[in-house]
């Protein structure tokens, strides 16, 4: 039997029995670039979403996959049990988009793990680094560390004829801080040390984040920056986006003069990558595997993150275009290697 891939993308805006994925977040960009580049690879692969349970056992009939990956741990093991039950003869899989230290911010992550291998749905992470983990975990209860597996994200490098360096706007440094707005994203130390780098300069600072306002909720991580800046001196500034498109968004982020993505956790970051597509320069930290050295940086250092800023910005043209050809090139490395990893499991 002919490999099929199915992924469902769990979409709380998606119409009954539509199955388009219309969401905008990490998750379902990466399964969207994943499928499209194992098509390309004559791999049968689609990708669904669902907003509720049920729509999942109605694909099944429908597309007849014999694999089904779920993406991130949104079913419980009940409703995870019952689909294993109504279809034996199919492979199923959970892949999930987090480091261990990132799942405990959900409340039910590591439980939902253990129930998963006990009734053998194989766990795929999108990280080593969580994959082994994962083996730990299958083996505290004598599963087998076979059902802890490593199923890369992949991103689509667009070509580019020449890469040119942005042209800057005098004494305004624009850096850009994009994603959700979480404790693990780190912004409140990456947004002192582009201060810090901004008053060393001597430059107005704009620090663009994307943000949200729920009423009668106070999200304590945009609470302290937006103190940040309000006790700032006026020529450091807190800009902040509410969601958009991704076209709106990639528009937004080729103004940017620095992105910032010094996270204490990642499994791969979209808006890194985006950073890469779009030439602009990247400072990042170690968690962001697929970035070579020369963007990796200290996230619990102010100081470390504003001397590389300082580098970006000071930087001579040819020296701006080898650092985003290497980031190009990093890119590159790392997903002829994460094919590989599907192809070898998958490829006909």
């Amino acid at each position: 039997m002919t490999t099929s891939l199915l992924f469902v993308v769990r979409d709380v805006s998606a119409a009954a029995h539509s199955y388009l994925n219309s969401a905008t977040n990490g998750v379902a960009l990466s399964t969207e670039f994943l499928v499209d580049a194992l098509t390309a690879l004559d791999i049968t692969a689609t990708s669904c979403a669902v907003s509720v349970v049920e729509d999942i056992a109605w694909l099944v009939v429908e597309k007849k996959p014999t694999h089904v990956i779920i993406e991130t741990l949104w079913l419980t093991s009940v409703e995870m049990q019952s689909l294993v039950s109504e279809f034996p003869s199919v492979h199923w899989i959970v892949r999930d988009h987090s480091e261990s230290c990132f799942r405990t911010l959900e409340v039910d992550a590591t439980q939902r793990i253990y129930d998963y291998l006990k009734i053998g749905v194989e766990v795929m992470s999108n990280s080593v680094r969580s994959m082994t983990d994962i083996m730990t975990i299958a083996a505290n209860i004598d599963v087998s560390e076979d059902l802890a597996s490593y199923g890369p994200n992949v991103y689509p490098i667009p070509e580019r004829d020449t890469i040119v360096p942005r042209t800057r706007t005098d004494g305004v440094v624009n850096i850009g801080c994009f994603g959700a707005v979480r404790p693990m994203k780190n912004h409140i130390t990456q947004a002192i040390a582009a201060i810090r780098f901004a008053k060393t300069c001597g430059l107005s600072l704009k620090f663009h984040i994307n943000s949200y306002n729920i009423a009668g909720y106070v999200d304590p991580v945009l609470n302290n920056l937006r103190a940040l800046f309000s006790n700032a001196p006026s020529q450091f500034e807190l800009v902040e986006h509410e969601w958009m498109d991704r076209s709106t968004f990639l528009s937004l982020l080729e103004t940017m003069d620095i992105c910032s993505q010094t996270s204490f956790t990642e499994t791969f970051n979209i808006v890194t990558a985006d950073a890469m597509a779009r030439a602009v320069p990247i400072v990042a930290s170690d968690c962001i595997s697929w970035l070579g050295e020369t963007s990796k940086h200290n996230p619990v250092s102010s100081v470390d993150i504003a001397c590389a800023f300082e580098k970006i910005w000071n930087a001579e043209v040819e020296e701006q275009k080898l650092r985003l050809l290497r980031q190009r090139s990093d890119m590159k490395i790392y997903v002829k290697s994460a094919l590989k990893v599907w192809t070898d499991r998958f490829g006909r």
